[in-house]
Order: structure tokens, then C-alpha cells, then sequence
């Protein structure tokens, strides 16, 4: 890592260099990794949680600390806090990084079939394991289930009469 870069361990859309692109970041030497002991979960957005015999798949990606508190400044992912972690690299290199994750209290909130499809179609296109698409396509339909079943409930919550 050259001086003045972080190693950003991105696991969502940001894992897309031309999205990172777009926002003007520049981001160098892509790497998949993937993160033990965390476990994807997805609401509105993705994060990661907590878990003893999770796997978490993502890209590793080295850029500036500037474009990285302005990513994270935007609007959807400005709850995000940045947390050390420990990944591994192909090979079984371990490296540094920082990754953002969603506070406890931030951890869940709503639903988004659309952004767990687009996430399911980057994952895929990266290349991850099968199991783990599978994990991201079960949390895609749980979220399209929700949606859909808050779209059926009569509004005010009181049961529609006969």
C-alpha cells in the first residue's frame, strides 16, 4: 500500500470499481478477500455482523482516507463507521484493513429486493463462491417477500370488513 492510501475491505456495491469511479475515487489493486467471524446482512443496504462461523466475501481495495470519509459521508451509507479488521487474501495472506459496518442500533432497518438483486448480479460477476451467491440470493427473496407482504397489509393496520 503506498503512503496516504487505506485498505478498504469493501463487501457491497462499493465493491464496484466503476461505481467507486464514478464518484471520482480511484480505487488501486482490487483483491478478493474474504472476512472470518462476519456474516452479510442485507436491509436497505448491507453490513456485516458478528458471527463465530461467518465468512464475508468482498474486495479489498486500497484509497484515500479523503475519498473514503467522503464516500461515506453520503446521504444512504453516512450511519456506516468504520472498524478495523484482519482478511485474507487469496494465498492465505492476512492483511489489515478498515471496513464500514452499520452501528447495532442501525443494523436491519427495512428492506431492498433491488439493491440484494444488484448485489447478487456484482457478486456473481466477481466470481465468489456458489454458496455464498446462494446466501445473497435468500436474503434478495426474504426482502421481496417483505416488501410485497407490507404492500397486501390495508393501511392503518385494522383488518379489511366483509
Amino acid at each position: 500500500m503506498s503512503h496516504g492510501e487505506l485498505a478498504v475491505f469493501f463487501y457491497g456495491l462499493f465493491m464496484d470499481q466503476g461505481l467507486l469511479k464514478s464518484k471520482g475515487i480511484r480505487p488501486r489493486h482490487p483483491t478478493v478477500a474474504c472476512l472470518d467471524g462476519y456474516s452479510l446482512r442485507i436491509g436497505r443496504r448491507a453490513t456485516l455482523l458478528p458471527e463465530p462461523d461467518g465468512r464475508a466475501y468482498g474486495v479489498l481495495m486500497n484509497i484515500r482516507p479523503a475519498d473514503a470519509a467522503a464516500l461515506y459521508a453520503e446521504e444512504s451509507v453516512a450511519d456506516y463507521v468504520p472498524e478495523k479488521v484482519v482478511v485474507t487474501l487469496p494465498g492465505g495472506v492476512d492483511v489489515s484493513a478498515v471496513c464500514y459496518n452499520l452501528p447495532p442500533d442501525k443494523i436491519l432497518k427495512g428492506s431492498n429486493p433491488q439493491y440484494a438483486q444488484a448485489l447478487l448480479a456484482l457478486a456473481t460477476r466477481i466470481g465468489f463462491p456458489e454458496d455464498y451467491l446462494r446466501q445473497i440470493a435468500s436474503q434478495g427473496e426474504r426482502a421481496r417477500r417483505s416488501q410485497a407482504c407490507r404492500r397486501r397489509i390495508p393501511t392503518g393496520g385494522k383488518p379489511r370488513s366483509r
